[in-house]
């Protein structure tokens, strides 16, 4: 999808972020749906939201110091969706149908960039101030979660994940070479982090598990009359403790899924991915993680 009236009216948080590159025709963002049914009655459905930042400057909060450097990588998570897709083309598994949404778009600084202190209402309802426009992949992906929400919500035993290049506080915290997996309370009840961590042990493709807790939720509250919550303080998340969490957090509240938590009558498992530290070394090749990780546990092959 490319119509920009229609990214504004059904993606806005997606929309802010691409709002500026959207001027240059060759920058402009897309949202890509793709979809896979196997063979026989479906018995899981999964729902796959990747990153899809192909360039990130940071926007109005620029990055400075020569971070920028690499930022055409900020892609992966979005790659890895598309890769999982490939993935399922060669294998083929019967009785799973996937869903996977690439929220592709540049994090571009110009005139009519957004920026910090403006308040948008998200797909969910969810009136968000933006606190740092270089918080972008949250606000690319949130309104394409709240839409597989509302299709899981219709589906088979549902599994939601977002897949990203996330956080620089994701590879601080663990390392450049782990993936780090948190889960909703649904999927906690499943135990789906500690299952995908074995899992990933179990063929070389490691997993740590972080914990989202009630002072993430905390955090991103909002702070004045005008806004539900707060897409990000104003410091890079490298400087922010828990920095991987606290967008994870933000995820949940601003796609609705906080209102199918274990306590609902409709609970959807979910489980947010940071790649940043996984997704390899720049300069350097990109590992590929954690596709092999994901196909074992999804598909069971």
């Amino acid at each position: 999808m490319s119509d920009r009236s229609r990214l504004e009216k059904e993606y806005p948080c997606y929309a802010a972020v691409d709002r500026q590159a959207a001027f240059v025709p060759r920058h402009a963002g897309r949202v890509i749906w793709m979809e896979y049914q196997g063979e026989g009655p479906v018995e899981s459905t999964l729902f796959l939201v990747g990153k899809g930042i192909t360039y990130d400057t940071g926007g109005a909060d620029i990055k400075a110091g020569g971070v920028m450097a690499g930022m055409h990588r900020d892609k992966c998570g979005a790659a890895t969706v598309a890769g999982f897709f490939k993935v399922l083309d060669i294998l083929k598994p019967k009785n799973v149908k996937v869903v996977g949404g690439l929220a592709v778009c540049r994090n571009s600084v110009g005139a009519e960039c957004y920026v910090a202190d403006e308040i948008i209402t998200s797909r969910a309802g969810v009136r968000v101030r933006i606190g740092n426009t270089d918080a972008e992949g949250r606000m690319a992906m949130v309104d394409l979660l709240c839409q597989v929400k509302e299709m899981a919500l219709l589906a088979t035993n549902p599994h939601l994940m977002t897949v990203a290049t996330l956080t620089g506080h994701a590879i601080i915290a663990m390392g450049d070479k782990y993936t780090i997996i948190m889960e909703n309370g649904p999927a906690k009840k499943r135990k789906m982090a500690a299952h995908v961590q074995a899992v990933g042990d179990s063929i070389g493709d490691p997993f740590e598990v972080s914990n989202i807790r009630r002072e993430d939720y905390v955090f991103n509250k909002g702070k004045s009359e005008y806004e539900d919550i707060l897409q990000a303080n104003n410091a890079p998340s490298s400087r922010t403790p828990r920095g991987h969490q606290i967008p994870a957090s933000y995820m949940i509240v601003t796609s609705g899924l906080d209102k199918h938590g274990v306590d609902s009558p409709r609970p959807l498992p979910y489980c947010h991915v940071d790649i940043a530290g996984s997704s390899g070394p720049f300069p350097g090749v990109p590992t590929g993680a954690p596709l092999p990780t994901m196909t074992k546990y999804f598909l069971g092959l």
